[in-house]
């Protein structure tokens, strides 16, 4: 009995030992808007999933500051706005709040409406979309679904056909 009880013990070791964790990406696994809290410049109030517009198309952007990329693409993105009239976007970073907003003022966000830019202190964004560079942008739909994931420069028009 003593054997039996030992060899079970064994199979079922073994079978968690091997089993795979799902290292499918979050934003994957949860195809929706997440339910994210930023801290808005330049007014330093939260902004969350529940502020957002019902039934509008969702465009979230993850950048750095300081990073040459993100300041091209934002720069195209603003050459571009009319492309997202219907289309809210948000832009976060993990940074320092100052360093967020210099940028917001460097690019003059605040004459743009259908941007809301913020930091994302707790990196919840980050974790959740597995960010491994700068800028990377996540689509969503009028629905809050998932369309699409963009990583690192890429042509604005080609964003805004998906929408």
């Amino acid at each position: 009995m003593q054997k039996v009880l030992f060899l079970l013990a064994l199979m079922i070791i073994g079978k968690y030992s091997i089993a795979q964790n799902d290292s499918t990406a979050l934003y994957l696994q949860f195809p929706n808007v997440p339910p994210f809290t930023i801290i808005k410049v330049p007014d330093n109030t939260e902004f969350s999933k529940a502020d957002l517009k019902k039934k509008t198309a969702t465009l979230i952007i993850t950048f750095s500051p300081d990073c040459d990329h993100c300041k091209h693409e934002t720069k195209e993105l603003l050459s571009n706005i009319d492309l997202f009239k219907n289309v809210q976007i948000v832009m976060v970073s993990h940074l320092d709040f100052d360093l967020i907003n210099k940028f917001y003022q460097d690019f003059q966000i605040t004459t743009f409406p259908t941007i809301t830019m913020g930091r994302d202190a707790a990196y919840f964004l980050g974790t959740f979309y597995g960010i491994k560079t700068y800028p990377s942008m996540f689509l969503y739909d009028k629905k809050g679904r998932f369309i699409k994931m963009f990583e690192g420069s890429v042509p604005i028009k080609q964003i805004a056909a998906l929408f």
